[in-house]
């Protein structure tokens, strides 16, 4: 039960700070604009781009997952995080922005993208093949995402766009070298043993 709780937490917490930064990191808002070149709201754009990503919002369901421990209990705390971010992301965005909401077509999308991540999470626990590719889950997700969908709102390049393109790129890599060496540590303590 404390699990489940501090999924729809983590969530509802998740999808709300990423519409508050976004509407930080908005010239064009009421919490935005006052901040138009500052520091602060570099930042904003920076912590925009890293959490208003699809990899980011897998990140949160797979952290859900291997938090819960057990493949069921991970996928039900994974989509009850999405599902929760979603709302707190769309009942924000409202609040902040006065905007219309896609949330049911997101929350569609987020029930089984969330079980399905959720259960991924889990299985991280898991020794051997299966856990190194439950491992993998993000940071390569994360790269994928890199390649093919790159955080860039503008044309040009913006110091924040490189910022935070760099952040995803050494995460990545960061994880992934975490998920083979524990793999690699295992199996080298499976072979001595």
């Amino acid at each position: 039960m404390k699990i489940m709780v501090g999924g729809l937490a983590a969530g509802l917490g998740f999808g709300a700070a990423t519409s508050l930064v976004n509407a930080l990191s908005s010239p064009y808002g009421d919490l935005g604009m006052p901040l138009t070149g500052t520091v602060w709201a570099k930042g904003a754009k920076v912590l925009s781009l890293l959490m208003d990503a699809g990899w980011a919002w897998a990140a949160l369901a797979v952290v859900m997952g291997w938090l819960a421990g057990t493949r069921a209990r991970g996928a039900l705390v994974g989509a009850l995080a999405l599902v929760a971010a979603t709302v707190a992301y769309y009942v924000t965005d409202a609040f902040v922005w006065g905007a219309g909401t896609d949330m049911v077509a997101w929350l569609v999308v987020g029930l089984p993208f969330g079980l399905v991540l959720g259960a991924v999470g889990a299985a991280i626990r898991r020794p051997g093949l299966i856990g190194l590719l439950a491992a993998l889950t993000v940071p390569v997700g994360a790269a994928v995402q890199m390649a093919v969908l790159p955080p860039r709102p503008h044309l040009t390049l913006t110091p924040a766009i490189i910022l935070a393109e760099g952040i995803v790129w050494t995460a990545s890599v960061l994880g992934a070298g975490w998920a083979v060496h524990r793999f690699r540590a295992a199996r080298r303590s499976a072979v001595a043993e």
